[in-house]
């Protein structure tokens, strides 16, 4: 079953160029997202919750589907472990045929590239900052607070709540002082 999905964005708020793409190709049933949010997606979820082998899920771009490289990573894995396969008519991606079972294996290796390249800019970041003396993290709190919140701490007149009103020291930060 050719089982359309649309939701609004910026170029189709009221996902009329989706609806006419989708009717041309015949789908059977067309799932309509009310909003364009990430959040809440139940139309999403009813149609995968729904789907069986060989159905065919059409989108009229890939962004429509999916949120991140990740989620369609993971939309693709379980369209595939249920059978059934995803076809983007702007793109020209048709999981279906033989050369679509490679695009899942890019679409992966993509998701890899993509976070390999943002931890090593972090990584080359932080060196950077730190050849430039630049401390990472955040900054530590006084000293003088610090031993002023311990002595309150062990005076045992004092709650955790007044320490902290009073030295700003977070009942975290002095238990980790405390165990140094």
């Amino acid at each position: 079953m050719l089982i359309g999905y649309m939701r609004p964005f910026q170029e189709d708020p009221k996902c009329e160029i989706q609806h006419r793409s989708l009717t041309k190709i015949n789908c059977q049933t067309i799932f309509s997202e009310e909003h364009s949010s990430a959040k809440k997606r139940v139309q999403l979820k009813h149609m995968l919750d729904n789907l069986n082998q060989e159905d065919k899920i059409i989108v009229y771009k890939l962004f429509t589907i999916a949120d991140s490289t990740r989620h369609l990573v993971e939309l693709l894995d379980l369209i595939a472990k249920k059978g059934a396969h995803l076809q983007s008519i702007s793109e020209g991606i048709d999981t279906s045929k033989t050369s679509g079972y490679a695009f899942n294996e890019i679409v992966k290796h993509l998701l890899e590239f993509q976070s390999d390249m943002i931890s090593e800019k972090t990584k080359k970041g932080l060196h950077e900052a730190k050849q430039k003396g630049v401390v990472p993290g955040r900054p530590r709190k006084p000293d003088e607070n610090v031993n002023r919140a311990i002595i309150m701490y062990q005076s045992k007149k004092y709650s955790l709540a007044e320490i902290k009103k009073e030295t700003g020291i977070s009942k975290s930060t002095l238990y980790r002082y405390l165990e140094n």
